[in-house]
């Protein structure tokens, strides 16, 4: 499945459901936690249970509340009539609370909903994230600088600027390198500023240097800037398949001439994984 954009939609907001449909996002996530108030929370399950049952696509997340909560045993219950794609897991704390959830998931009927896990949001989390690989259902890590300043007492994660401060900088980099250890897609943050599509754009084309797979977002009108920035251009689709047969011409050569540069392995690899992000 294509994850380069991944649409955040307040549980209790049908309208907004049925339109996040038509932005683009190759996944909408019905938000069940930070995005609806607790008194909401009972109608916002209703609301998301019959939006995904009315719409059988795979394109359809959930993120359900934490797992020491006991919102999330209603939330379970609220979805096991239903078979949403996947379920975002918020305040992950490494691949035993995946296993967790995919054990409660099974149980109330769902054996195929993938997991995203946010897991970075406790300052538990942060000493797990090499923990994630061979997680069941594991689709993907991504990241968030909100929840863990309030946790650990700092005023904010970023500085005047907007760039992050270095603790998050941190929490970011660990993310990423998690889900390489784990071999699952690393999901960049969102960006707040949502008017802002200058700064998201080059936001975005940063992530993606850094070996990000695809972002969350939180408004419509970034969508088509997220996909843009993840998806290959023309020119990285042939300079990668030229690549890729240069070395399947030379199988037993460790570098190669193209192009006027040296290539080795690692710029097979590269160009492999621009393939195959073309072909999603």
């Amino acid at each position: 499945m294509k994850l380069r954009s991944l649409l955040f939609v307040p549980g209790d907001r049908p309208d907004r459901m049925a339109k996040a449909l038509a932005s683009g996002a190759d996944a909408l996530i019905l938000d069940l936690e930070d995005a609806v108030a607790a008194s909401a929370k009972p109608e916002a399950r209703r609301q998301v249970a019959a939006f995904v049952a009315a719409n059988p696509v795979e394109r359809l997340w959930v993120r359900i509340n934490p797992l020491d909560t006991p919102d999330v045993e209603q939330d379970l219950d609220a979805l096991s009539t239903v078979q949403p794609a996947g379920i975002v897991l918020p305040k992950a704390e490494g691949g035993a609370s995946v296993d967790d959830l995919a054990r409660r998931l099974t149980a109330r009927g769902n054996a195929t909903a993938r997991i995203l896990a946010i897991a970075t949001e406790t300052p538990a989390a942060m000493f797990q994230l090499g923990s994630y690989g061979g997680a069941a259902r594991l689709e993907g890590l991504t990241w968030g600088a909100e929840d863990l300043p309030a946790a650990i007492g700092a005023s904010t994660s970023r500085e005047e600027d907007g760039s992050y401060t270095a603790p998050y900088q941190l929490a970011r980099s660990l993310c990423l390198f998690g889900a390489a250890a784990a071999g699952v897609r690393p999901i960049e943050t969102v960006y707040p500023a949502f008017r802002d599509l200058d700064g998201l754009a080059a936001y975005a084309a940063r992530a993606r240097r850094d070996g990000f797979t695809g972002m969350m977002a939180i408004h419509p009108a970034q969508v088509p800037v997220i996909n843009d920035a993840f998806t290959p251009s023309d020119a990285e689709i042939d300079h990668a398949r030229a690549v890729v047969a240069a070395f399947a011409a030379a199988p037993d050569a460790g570098a190669l001439s193209l192009e006027g540069r040296m290539i080795d392995r690692p710029h097979l690899v590269q160009a492999r994984r621009i393939l195959a992000a073309a072909s999603d």
